[in-house]
């Protein structure tokens, strides 16, 4: 097999609590990540031209050193050496800097490609140890089932739920950084936040869309001013529930059927970038 493709999914956060700031800079949470029908398109392809990774994407911005995937083929083959030169030919259609993983989800599904193109082996305990020096989310992004991710983000449960639900995602103009958006909450009061972990989890083991809903929870809220706000805007447009997803800057709302959701996302559309979505669980992972 010399060329491998794969759908990188985004997801959002059902629940986020930041539990305190570690001695060595890092954060403790908690949090539920659910995967989503957004999606980036990811094929990595071997080449006898070079003994490196050439990375093309329609987001010029990415193709240079700094992508997470150069840096994940770097520490990949410092480790393999069996690994020769790659393509990778990637397609952005998750909005960045938007509190979806976009980046992470990349990454992990580079991680798992590379480990069928070469045939490394690397079991997904070993992929999640690869992963969580490259950033805090790809341990998490290596599932496409709903988890709870503690520590930070490196312990993983896995949530057995059939839910489907859907979501529109929208996307303000303004960006939120997400090294800022934590000092907001170190310099703040964190400790009054809504611990919704173990209903959220039940609600989704139930496929009961209104607990869902009533159970979305995110603490980076406080410090965004529009939160309230847009919000708003969303449950006007039908939703039964909305959240700002991870450190922003996207907003979704969860809908219990189609037809409300397709009349939120013509309405939200007039204002908003605006994606249409389903709840994502890939069943045979269970």
């Amino acid at each position: 097999m010399e060329t491998i493709y794969k759908k990188a999914r985004a997801k959002v956060n059902l629940t986020l609590n930041v539990l305190g700031k570690r001695d060595d800079g890092y954060h403790e949470l908690e949090t539920i990540f659910q995967k989503i029908s957004l999606y980036d398109e990811l094929k990595v392809s071997k080449t006898n031209k070079h003994d490196s990774i050439r990375i093309n994407t329609n987001i010029e911005s990415l193709q240079d050193q700094e992508n997470i995937i150069f840096k994940a083929y770097q520490k990949l083959k410092s480790r393999f050496h069996k690994i020769s030169g790659v393509n990778v030919e990637l397609k952005k259609n998750i909005p960045m800097e938007a509190g979806l993983a976009g980046g992470s989800t990349d990454c992990g599904a580079f991680i798992e490609s590379m480990n069928k193109l070469f045939s490394l082996d690397i079991s997904k305990k070993e992929m999640i140890e690869i992963g969580k020096d490259l950033g805090a989310d790809v341990p998490q992004a290596l599932y496409n089932t709903p988890i709870i991710a503690r520590g930070i983000g490196e312990k993983i449960e896995k949530v057995k739920t059939k839910a489907k639900y859907y979501i529109i995602v929208i996307k303000p103009e303004f960006i939120c950084n997400t090294k800022e958006m934590y000092q907001k909450l170190d310099n703040g009061d964190i400790t009054k936040q809504k611990y919704n972990t173990e209903n959220m989890k039940k609600a989704l083991e139930e496929k009961d869309i209104t607990k869902i809903a009533e159970n979305l929870y995110n603490v980076f809220e406080m410090a965004v001013e529009k939160a309230e706000e847009i919000k708003k805007e969303i449950i006007k447009a039908g939703a039964k529930g909305s959240l700002m997803s991870g450190s922003g800057s996207t907003f979704f709302g969860i809908f219990e059927n189609k037809e409300q959701a397709k009349r939120g996302y013509k309405e939200l559309s007039k204002k908003y970038k605006t994606y249409y979505c389903i709840s994502y669980s890939k069943r045979f992972e269970f």
